[in-house]
């Protein structure tokens, strides 16, 4: 998201650094609310997940349509991502922050309540559009709170690591709610969770909006940034019809009516979303930009190395207690020693980056990521297969974490401090489309196919290739890329 630098706080004084003893307990709220609202976005990606068996049991819903219970969230909160963030920017970040959380937390009452299929996954997709004006809103109103320098370093550490541990733990506690009281609870905690944040923010969070057009003594100050709505509109429309189209064909082939029709209208809005974006005056994406090979390459990075992972972590999930016959909770443990170890990978990607440059660990850690996803394939029927997923999954992910790291510095590096926004505005949008297009695209391969460990097996064969496959074109693509501290 594009950070408006013209906007600044205008009813909370400047906030002392964090480990200033004068923090006052207001500043030390702020930043509780801010980093409860991400980690609560955090948790609802994992938290569903080792319930989606008992779901879909529950619910009626086919093993090839419980993929939508995750792409129904994902993809309105990468979709209107940017859209939202320029909105909070124009019109006030704070009004947009409450209303993201007050809309989070009636969809996750209506997910609680789910009666059929429908409802849940409007729910999902409701919690999505609330979390796409949380996430963006949530991280400006850090960043315009908090100074720069040791305090917004260390506000921006703190946030960052509970993001991560967000996940985590909603892989546990998914696994212990539905194991205890059923599926139903997982969403409640959701409620819960918006239900403590939302009555703190509105007395704590400043608004961003800025005084006026014009600066001191008149001096005009930077255009506020205008709505792209044509983009919004164009690229959300087309994933979602490429989504449905790529699900519909896993099922029912690339034959029918409905699937050609909506695949081609994908393509085609995606098509006129590249042209919105080259004559907007404020465009969601900047074409220009993609055209640096840091910026092109380093995205195209990420988004294999989130699309592929997370398609990793819904058909293990399906292989561990279907195949396995694990318990919720059981599979919960398997993905928090996954969380652990993504833990420490965190702490160990900075010192090998600072070693070896952002460009060499971004595809090292690409590789490593294909190669320990095929080591994958040894997995069968036989309960010790559990510790092969352990290993395989646990290990794949501190890979994922060093590319998750690495490819937010190459793509930022070198680029000008006027167009840092956009830059960082492309790592959270690449992050979020990853996680939306990789479950419909490889991840139906296992949920339609007759042997389960078969259709696993198929999935992980495509998804290690695409991985190793990316690894050595973003190396190509870098090389000339003269990048090594930090890039």
């Amino acid at each position: 998201m594009a950070i408006d630098t013209s906007t600044r706080p205008t009813t909370v004084p400047e906030v002392q650094p964090l480990d200033d003893p004068r923090l006052s307990t207001r500043d030390k709220l702020v930043l509780f609310v801010l980093c409860a609202a991400q980690f609560m976005v955090a948790l609802d990606f994992s938290v569903l997940n080792v319930a989606l068996p008992d779901l879909g049991s529950d619910l009626g819903m086919s093993r090839s349509a419980l993929q939508w219970a995750v792409t129904a969230f994902a993809l309105p909160s990468g979709g209107f991502l940017l859209l939202f963030g320029r909105i909070g920017d124009l019109y006030g970040r704070r009004k947009l922050f409450l209303a993201g959380l007050a809309l989070f937390g009636a969809a996750s009452v209506l997910s609680t309540l789910a009666w059929d299929p429908a409802s849940f996954l409007t729910g999902r997709a409701l919690q999505g559009l609330g979390a796409a004006a949380i996430v963006p809103t949530g991280m400006s109103l850090l960043t315009t709170t908090f100074p720069e320098g040791p305090a917004r370093d260390r506000a921006l550490g703190i946030s960052g690591t509970l993001l991560s541990l967000g996940f985590t733990v909603g892989m546990v506690a998914g696994g212990v709610l539905t194991d205890a009281l059923g599926w139903r609870s997982t969403m409640a905690l959701l409620s819960v969770f918006a239900l403590i944040v939302l009555p703190l923010a509105p007395g704590l969070l400043p608004e961003s909006l800025p005084h006026s057009l014009k600066g001191m003594g008149g001096a005009p100050i930077p255009e506020r940034p205008r709505l792209d709505v044509p983009g919004a509109v164009s690229v959300t429309g087309g994933l979602l019809a490429l989504i449905y189209a790529l699900s519909t064909a896993a099922d029912h082939g690339f034959g029918r009516a409905d699937v050609i029709t909506t695949l081609v209208a994908g393509l085609a809005l995606l098509a006129v979303f590249t042209v919105v974006e080259s004559r907007s005056a404020a465009p969601l994406v900047s074409l220009p930009m993609l055209r640096r090979r840091t910026v092109a390459w380093g995205n195209v990075g990420g988004l294999v190395t989130f699309s592929m992972m997370s398609t990793v972590i819904f058909v293990l999930t399906l292989y561990l207690q279907e195949t396995l016959r694990l318990s919720a909770f059981e599979t919960g443990l398997v993905f928090g020693v996954q969380g652990v170890l993504s833990a420490v990978a965190g702490t160990l990607a900075p010192k090998v980056i600072g070693r070896f440059g952002a460009r060499r660990t971004l595809v090292g850690s690409l590789a490593g990521q294909g190669a320990l996803i095929a080591s994958l394939l040894l997995l069968n029927a036989h309960t010790w297969s559990v510790w092969v997923a352990v290993a395989g999954v646990s290990l794949a992910s501190m890979c994922h974490l060093g590319a998750i790291i690495s490819y937010g510095l190459t793509v930022t590096s070198g680029v000008p401090d006027e167009e840092q926004g956009l830059a960082t505005g492309l790592v959270t949008s690449t992050q979020q489309v990853g996680i939306t297009v990789g479950i419909p695209l490889l991840g139906v391969l296992a949920t339609t196919s007759d042997d389960l460990l078969a259709g696993v097996h198929t999935v992980l064969a495509l998804d290690a290739a695409i991985v190793l496959a990316a690894a050595v074109l973003v190396g190509l693509g870098l090389r000339r890329n003269g990048t090594r501290s930090r890039a």
